[in-house]
């Protein structure tokens, strides 16, 4: 069975079947399994995340490359609008930047909106760790709006990102007025007794949950708590579960 783009009129019970994977093949290698295809007419982004694995990788094997010779700088690649996009593709947008970082003028956002609305029968995910600008656009039905909340204890974020603080991303996800909406619980850091209820509270469509995979030594939870935590989850909303290990602390013995 084909990949079905989000639509209003989708039969719901074949929607949530296709968001949970059981009317797709599911790739689990990719960032998240039901995207078809990556595209980036903006690239980079001002949240410095420590262990962000695409800044690493434009400093890295690609920084003599024409969009990451300044480094991970926000950059509107304006060849990348004049994309063509078929029928039915699930297409992960800007997956190497953040395109609702403050680095990002409105001007390039809306530009990348009005490509996405000449392509109603193609759905794009849209991913940021700052939801709250959502609320200053409007989107379309094929879109789905995507937030990465990896933890609801803003100390630990402090200490590794410039990103609004998860309580505030918490709360723009709660308020956004968006029929498609899924969370992203990756990596996972340690969390509070409340941080189910909140993500349920969002009412997302999907969320996804995993580990770090790229031994940052992060402060993640021990496995028995995000057990837990998935087990609540599931009960509540679409759950994907993604890298399921021990918390690195714990395979050491520490």
């Amino acid at each position: 069975m084909g990949n079905v783009p989000l639509f209003e009129e989708l039969d719901e019970i074949y929607k949530y079947k296709m968001l949970c994977g059981e009317a797709l093949h599911i790739t689990e290698r990719r960032m998240f399994s039901i995207i078809t295809r990556t595209w980036n007419p903006i690239t980079g982004c001002t949240h410095n995340c420590s262990y962000c694995w695409a800044r690493r990788l434009a400093a890295g094997r690609l920084k003599r490359s024409k969009r990451y010779r300044e480094g991970f700088k926000p950059r509107l690649n304006v060849q990348e609008l004049r994309v063509k996009f078929k029928r039915n593709e699930v297409v992960f947008v800007s997956d190497m930047g953040d395109m609702f970082c403050e680095g990002v003028p409105d001007e390039w956002i809306e530009a990348v909106l009005s490509v996405i609305a000449k392509f109603p029968q193609t759905s794009f995910l849209l991913l940021t760790k700052n939801p709250a600008r959502y609320l200053n656009f409007e989107f379309p039905a094929n879109v789905l709006l995507g937030a990465t909340i990896e933890t609801d204890r803003d100390e630990i974020t402090a200490e590794l990102s410039d990103a609004p603080p998860p309580s505030e991303r918490i709360v723009a996800m709660r308020n956004l007025r968006h029929p498609h909406k899924f969370v992203s619980i990756e990596p996972v850091l340690d969390f509070t007794r409340k941080f189910a209820d909140e993500i349920a509270a969002i009412k997302p469509e999907i969320v996804y949950i995993g580990y770090d995979n790229y031994n940052n030594k992060l402060r993640e939870p021990q496995l028995r708590k995000v057990l837990s935590l998935i087990n609540v989850l599931e009960r509540n909303v679409c759950l994907r579960v993604k890298t399921i290990r021990r918390a690195w602390y714990e395979e050491r013995g520490i």
